[in-house]
């Protein structure tokens, strides 16, 4: 039973036995910065069910609790607001088990444990990862192992938009303009080179708008009757007939991709346990609608076209099978989740999407839930805000992206000029600067973009994330290294037993950071419920800043009290281990030294 549990039934035994009301709930907040006090009792509501003044009432159970609870050891009121102050040596007896606690914070799996699948990233492959699919990414995979760390099995997965006629674009481009060029003859990543035809295509096809335009045609004909657009839709129509030649160029296209996504993956700290391709789901969900179709959860219009009527829940009608029979992205996505579903077993999945699908992912869970899967009250949308850049909205089409391998290589060379101006790296070789570059300038981005609320835009900058001062991850990872300096210099084994006397009267600073520490637990059961990271990364920040007022204000190595020295260090010790583990579930590695 936690503190605040304990001090819960003490309250209601108080109330019974002082008034005869038995109370239903009891609110306890934090107490202000400028008041003594752990943990404040409201009275307030309590006066619904007492008649008495507040302050009265409040008097009287702060004695109770003196009186019957050992770690309350005074009292203050303040109108109906009990702070309740807690013996130093319940902090002490506190801190010594979480020290004795293996990967504090994390619940263990077991065989009863959730099964959650997150699925992120899904990129199309005509293009590479660019900075949407950055925080896309940063979110799933943060939210995978905040799931894992609060106790859930996790499966990260992706779906790769492989087919269609944007994939076609980009190889009519190249079989037309591209001479045979390939990664390994041009140097590009394959991803890059796919990319720069999707570009390719679209400057030719407004080149033959505008022909057309100055041949009478209006806006709308011209852009329906380009030739290249033509061209691109029958390499479609041949690729859905399995035409050998078209299937073949659609294979090595899309493997260049696939190994420029794998670095780009690879640069970013994030993994799948599995991947699905559009084009082996598209069909699944075409079955699903037949069958939905016979039990009249569909219907047909006249031109052969199956919808559904979601209007009577406040939506509209939707479209899940085209009039020639053809599937549309909600059909796929149907037979996609039931599939997973045969795969995993599972007891929920998260769609990590940005928040322009909010409607479409609505609609699908809608549709799920109609068709008798129980397990859709179990998905979740995890909607999430574009990034803006200073420069205005990026623009695939048009090659005006942040492409993500330009942007994690701009991260470590703005993280290199920022730490050679403040001269902090002199002793470091060429080989470890440059590793610590990309740490820190890795960092700097995943910390700036997480510690925003998913559904919140973000306009990025980078100089600004790659600060050493304030909310950012350099800051972080400068108090993790400043920790492991203190520990290097430590001159006793830290897994020894503190021998603290029971009377050691805790420096509020020590006390803080305690509080700080027994935190941690309950921020990864909040930000699982949540499914946002910036929960974890703000609560860093707050460790943090607590961790930087004891250092400034308590002696640490300088103590005379070998005890007192022994705690201070071990106390540090932990911040750090909650930092570097909080970080570990943000994606962030933190350096040793800096």
């Amino acid at each position: 039973m936690s503190i605040q549990e304990t001090i819960e039934q003490h309250v209601k035994n108080a109330v019974l036995e002082l008034h005869g009301v038995s109370l239903e709930q009891v609110e306890f907040q934090p107490t202000r910065k400028d008041f003594e006090g752990d943990i404040t009792l409201v009275t307030f509501p309590m006066l619904r069910q007492i008649k008495t003044n507040p302050v009265q009432l409040g008097e009287a159970i702060g004695k109770y609790l003196v009186d019957n609870v050992a770690e309350v050891v005074r009292y203050n009121v303040i109108q109906g607001f009990l702070n309740i102050v807690l013996a130093d040596a319940f902090y002490l007896n506190s801190f010594k088990a979480i020290k004795k606690t293996k990967e504090y914070g994390r619940v263990a799996l077991t065989e009863d444990s959730k099964k959650l699948l997150v699925e992120y990233s899904s990129p199309n492959t005509n293009k590479p990862l660019h900075l949407g699919h950055v925080r896309n990414n940063l979110l799933g995979y943060s939210v995978s192992e905040i799931l894992e760390a609060a106790g859930s099995k996790v499966y990260k997965t992706q779906i790769i938009n492989d087919r269609g006629i944007h994939i076609c674009k980009s190889m009519l481009a190249w079989e037309r303009f591209g001479n045979g060029e390939t990664p390994e003859s041009t140097g590009l990543k394959g991803d890059k080179l796919v990319g720069n035809y999707y570009v390719r295509f679209d400057q030719e096809y407004k080149k033959e708008i505008a022909a057309l335009m100055a041949q009478g045609k209006t806006e709308e004909e011209a852009k329906a009757e380009a030739p290249i657009l033509l061209d691109a839709q029958k390499m479609l129509i041949k690729w859905e007939a399995g035409d050998e030649e078209t299937v073949d160029l659609w294979k090595k296209m899309n493997q260049w991709v696939y190994d420029g996504f794998e670095k780009t993956y690879d640069a970013l700290g994030v993994d799948f346990d599995k991947n699905y391709y559009e084009s082996q789901t598209y069909l699944l969900g075409k079955y699903v609608v037949a069958d939905g179709l016979e039990k009249g959860i569909f219907y047909k219009k006249e031109d052969g076209s199956v919808w559904i009527d979601l209007t009577d829940e406040g939506l509209d009608e939707k479209i899940v099978l085209r009039s020639d029979g053809t599937a549309v992205y909600m059909t796929q996505d149907i037979g996609t989740a039931i599939q997973r579903m045969k795969d995993f077993n599972m007891d929920g999945m998260v769609y990590t999407v940005g928040n322009e699908q909010d409607y479409h992912f609505k609609v699908l869970f809608l549709i799920l839930k109609k068709l008798g899967f129980e397990w859709s009250n179990y998905l979740y949308h995890l909607s999430y805000g574009m990034v803006d850049l200073p420069s205005g909205k990026m623009k695939s089409r048009e090659g005006t992206v942040v492409d993500a391998d330009d942007l994690i290589q701009q991260m470590a060379d703005t993280a290199k000029a920022i730490s050679e101006e403040l001269g902090k790296l002199d002793e470091y070789s060429e080989e470890e600067k440059e590793e610590l570059y990309k740490i820190i300038g890795l960092g700097a981005l995943k910390y700036y973009i997480l510690k925003v609320d998913p559904k919140k835009r973000i306009l990025f900058n980078p100089e600004e994330s790659v600060d050493f001062q304030g909310n950012t991850g350099p800051f972080i990872q400068y108090t993790y290294a400043r920790i492991q300096s203190i520990l290097r210099k430590a001159d006793f084994d830290l897994s020894e037993e503190l021998q603290l006397n029971e009377n050691y009267t805790l420096h509020e600073k020590e006390k803080e950071l305690i509080k700080q520490i027994q935190l941690y637990p309950e921020t990864i059961q909040l930000a699982a419920e949540n499914h946002s990271p910036a929960l974890i990364a703000n609560y860093t920040y707050d460790l943090v800043k607590s961790f930087n007022s004891f250092y400034q204000n308590v002696t640490i190595l300088g103590t005379e009290d070998i005890n007192e020295k022994k705690f201070r260090v071990q106390l540090s010790h932990s911040v750090g281990e909650v930092i570097k583990s909080a970080f570990q579930l943000l994606g962030i590695q933190v350096p040793e030294r800096m």
